[in-house]
């Protein structure tokens, strides 16, 4: 397998787990948002991801989403699942039950805690990948898995055979463009932080964004996509300073990222927000009026 197995690209948003008042995965808000992401322009989804709160959900609970996932794409776009995990017997177990439920793709991360050298980084894949035949969306997000996927290791790990992208969420745009430079004819190089950096990644090449803003955006995202590939600065330019401002708004005034992105989505009427699981808190007080105030500021919100 290489880039060229696969179809994937475009804006490809990385939804949210909604929970119910009990706590448990309400598979109709799920639904209902990946629903709306794809008749809006989304080329597919991405769940069990950091958004979707993966690190809460027991593996019965990650399986079980993957499988309400697919059922709610139904092959109208590409579905993309997180299962990753600290062992390889678990990431083995939770990617080949993705295969089986129908899911196109497994996004996998690093182990994270334990510091590893980018020689146990690569035999842990490479043992996954002979375990497992789903492709494999690579996952370099250093900030919250401690291990980082350098441009030379993810040129390295673009042998194993299942390997056929990488999503770069460093937040380092000289990695991002670095991975995309060593790599990109050999596999598929997605944008994380599409609201930070996505505009000027299209031109050089990306393949397209993974991000969770899309959850907000009535769009999914796809505008700044369309923009940027086909070369309106001036409108890619609009919407990349929004995206911007969105991420100032959801990490700064007491809030975090994902709780305010459910928050946000509420105010909006979207589904797939709701509660965050512990031991994230709900956005709540001050810096809910915040969001609020931002949100009508950006014109997102009347």
């Amino acid at each position: 397998m290489d880039r060229n197995s696969i179809d994937w690209s475009g804006a490809l948003p990385a939804v949210t787990t909604p929970f119910n008042d009990q706590g448990s995965i309400d598979d109709k808000a799920l639904g209902a948002n990946i629903d709306r992401l794809l008749k809006n322009g989304a080329t597919g989804v991405v769940v069990g991801g950091c958004t979707g709160e993966f690190w809460a959900l027991s593996h019965d609970e990650r399986k079980r989403l993957y499988e309400v996932a697919a059922a709610a794409v139904s092959g109208r776009g590409t579905l993309i699942v997180g299962t990753g995990a600290v062992t390889v017997g678990e990431t083995v177990g939770l990617t080949n039950h993705a295969h089986k439920a129908g899911c196109d793709g497994a996004l996998i991360l690093p182990p994270y805690f334990v510091k590893l050298t980018d020689d146990e980084i690569f035999e842990h894949y490479r043992d996954v990948a002979s375990r497992t035949r789903l492709p494999i969306l690579l996952y370099n997000i250093p900030g919250n898995a401690v291990n980082s996927l350098s441009p030379d290791l993810v040129a390295r790990l673009c042998d194993l055979d299942t390997v056929v992208a990488v999503k770069e969420s460093s937040g380092d745009w000289n990695n991002f463009y670095a991975t995309l430079i060593r790599v990109r004819d050999r596999i598929r190089v997605f944008c994380g932080p599409s609201s930070v950096y996505g505009a000027p990644a299209i031109p050089l090449g990306a393949d397209g964004f993974v991000d969770c803003f899309p959850n907000v955006w009535p769009d999914g995202g796809g505008p700044l996509y369309e923009a940027a590939r086909r070369g309106d600065a001036a409108t890619a330019a609009k919407l990349q300073k929004t995206g911007r401002l969105l991420t100032d708004l959801f990490t700064s005034g007491g809030r975090t990222l994902y709780p305010a992105t459910k928050a946000a989505m509420d105010m909006l009427g979207y589904p797939g927000g709701g509660r965050p699981r512990p031991p994230l808190r709900p956005t709540v007080g001050v810096p809910l009026d915040g969001l609020r105030r931002g949100l009508t500021e950006l014109g997102l919100l009347s």
